[in-house]
């Protein structure tokens, strides 16, 4: 007998409905990563005494360069043609629809503009200090993602596979949870990598190794996803793709950092 049973999966994507309001497992998931990540990030400004009055203008740039990053990657990179045809759905966010690598970008740019006027804050300081937790919110967001039978991965006959009754009746991979898992290693990895060096960890190291850790994860994922998108280069769909530059950013940055003389923790 199997250790697993394949699972009927029909969890409604709305937790609660009052009426006009609507509470959905994804929007509180990606809410609580940011909420969890905030009080990371205020533990690492304490540990270093940065300005605690400065996380909430961070907490603005990242909430902001997230989502706007993230649903226009969506559209650009998997959908344009639709939502130019459909402009106002490009405000359905609470839907679903939102691209990691976007979200990366967004990412980047609040990194930057928030950092332009705090010298003691430089670019890759904080965005060191972001990304640790950054990994974590990307672990409740895939949980969100499973809640609404989204990003369902290919037909297989593993006993661990999930039926989204909402979908159809075969059996896939949960690549939902899958990279789930994935990502919450990695916020593993990269807290403890912190939690060594502290404020004396090389600018960039942390950055690299979300870069490589994240889309490496994404790029060998994909191969069990259903497909969202066609291939675009040889049989690599857009999500390996963007994947790709990604990775060796994080290469350099990490090779980088490493040439920095780094105290002895």
């Amino acid at each position: 007998m199997p250790l697993f049973a394949q699972i009927q999966w029909d969890v409604s994507p709305i937790l609660f409905d009052f009426g006009a309001v609507q509470v959905r497992w994804y929007g509180l998931l990606f809410a609580l990563g940011f909420l969890v990540g905030y009080f990371i990030v205020r533990r690492m400004f304490v540990r270093e005494n940065k300005p605690i009055e400065d996380l909430e203008p961070l907490l603005f740039y990242m909430l902001g360069g997230a989502i706007i990053g993230a649903r226009l990657g969506h559209i650009v990179f998997y959908n344009l043609e639709y939502y130019f045809l459909n402009p106002v759905e490009i405000l359905y966010v609470h839907q679903g629809g939102l691209a990691s690598h976007g979200g990366g970008i967004g990412l980047i740019i609040a990194f930057y503009l928030y950092s332009r006027s705090r010298k003691d804050q430089p670019f890759l300081w904080i965005a060191d200090r972001v990304f640790v937790p950054t990994a974590l919110a990307g672990m409740f967001i895939r949980l969100g993602n499973l809640f609404n039978s989204e990003l369902y991965g290919q037909e297989t006959t593993v006993p661990w596979a999930f039926v989204f009754e909402r979908i159809d009746q075969i059996p896939r991979h949960p690549v939902q949870l899958y990279e789930s898992l994935s990502y919450g290693l990695i916020f593993v990895v990269l807290y403890l990598v912190y939690h060594r060096y502290g404020r004396d960890t090389p600018h960039g190291l942390l950055s690299g190794l979300f870069l490589i850790l994240i889309f490496s994860a994404r790029f060998a994922l994909e191969f069990f996803k259903a497909p969202v998108s066609g291939p675009v280069l040889g049989p690599l769909d857009m999500g390996q793709v963007l994947s790709i530059p990604a990775v060796l950013l994080g290469v350099w940055l990490v090779w980088r950092a490493r040439r920095q003389p780094v105290k002895q923790p």
